[in-house]
């Protein structure tokens, strides 16, 4: 790579793309990598800041900004992912189904932390669609040094920095509990609430039991569900420290193996997250505090796309909620500032 004056460069090869930026309008590349640069071109290079133009001279120890993409973008992506084309020296990479995002951070942070490249990623733990763009790559200058790439690949050599894991939960059960809506004092209100998040990630209600506050007969209906087939459970309401809330006790007595019951998040202090283990089965026994009614934005939308892709939670990592689990339920998400919107 060579540096010449862009007024002596027609005849001469760019080696990388030219951006113009029009605000309001546009921001694209003028030119391209391999454009032959003509007389016509020099008021444009001008006209976007380029008095002095980089053309490209061959050197077998570095590689060019588009072939240093290719290489991060191999190192980023999973499978069920495609590159974006080259376009200024950056690839994007591209969902090609739907899941849930999982970014290995350490070898993220690794690679970033290596000087002169970069991949920046959406955060993980957060449900993606197809055709979602996941991340972007490229290098800092024009050319880097093959051996530095090199190097860099060593750290995503038996693993890519992205996955996808498919939601596999398709059928769920929704467990009502409180005598106020047994016997019919209030309209259920929490029911449809879950029914309509669940079918979002392409999950039916397939078992719905309504029970007063006995906890032995929402344990039997847990149990009962479980022995439906159903893949995932959430008990509905009773789960504050009142005398008369029993759904806790009645998880707990289901057999299920409590991870926590409570979390550092408001709305969702009360959440109860438990798994049940049938053969080679595990269930996900949730119980969701009233908050989950009426609040746009709770703990469930958290723990839910990590629950339907049977990906485990540990009790660390609710823990770990507690940075950005403070939820000011506004209209948009505002990463990163907020928990709810930066994923865990």
């Amino acid at each position: 790579m060579k540096l010449v004056k862009t007024t002596e460069a027609v005849g001469q090869v760019l080696c990388h793309d030219i951006t113009q930026i029009i605000p309001g309008v546009k921001k694209d590349a003028v030119f391209r990598k391999g454009h032959i640069i003509t007389e016509e071109d020099i008021p444009v290079l001008l006209s976007v800041g380029k008095d002095m133009i980089y053309i490209w001279e061959n050197d077998e120890t570095m590689l060019h900004e588009n072939d240093a993409a290719e290489i991060l973008y191999h190192m980023t992506a999973g499978e069920n992912m495609h590159p974006s084309e080259v376009k200024e020296g950056k690839i994007e990479v591209i969902a090609d189904s739907d899941g849930l995002l999982k970014v290995d951070r350490e070898r993220l942070k690794k690679v970033n932390s290596f000087g002169e490249l970069m991949i920046a990623a959406r955060h993980g733990n957060t449900a993606v669609k197809k055709g979602d763009k996941l991340a972007g790559t490229r290098i800092i200058p024009l050319v880097i040094k093959k051996e530095k790439m090199e190097k860099a690949s060593e750290i995503c050599s038996d693993a890519p920095i992205l996955k996808i894991l498919p939601f596999t939960m398709k059928k769920a059960a929704v467990i009502t509990t409180g005598n106020e809506v047994f016997y019919g004092r209030i309209k259920d209100g929490f029911t449809p609430v879950i029914e309509k998040k669940i079918n979002e990630f392409g999950v039916e209600m397939a078992f719905h039991e309504t029970f007063n506050d006995d906890d032995k007969k929402i344990t039997k209906g847990c149990l009962d569900a479980v022995n439906a087939g159903i893949d995932i459970i959430f008990c509905t309401g009773g789960m504050s420290v009142d005398p008369d809330d029993k759904t806790p006790l009645a998880i707990k007595n289901t057999g299920a193996d409590i991870i926590s019951y409570g979390s550092p998040v408001l709305p969702g202090a009360m959440f109860l997250l438990s798994y049940y283990k049938k053969d080679d089965r595990i269930i996900p026994i949730c119980g969701l505090p009233g908050c989950a009614m009426y609040n746009k934005r709770t703990i469930l939308d958290l723990v839910l796309p990590r629950l339907l892709a049977n990906d485990m939670i540990t009790s660390d990592e609710l823990a770990s909620l507690g940075e950005g689990g403070f939820c000011l339920n506004c209209d948009v998400c505002t990463f990163p500032n907020c928990g709810f919107g930066k994923g865990w």
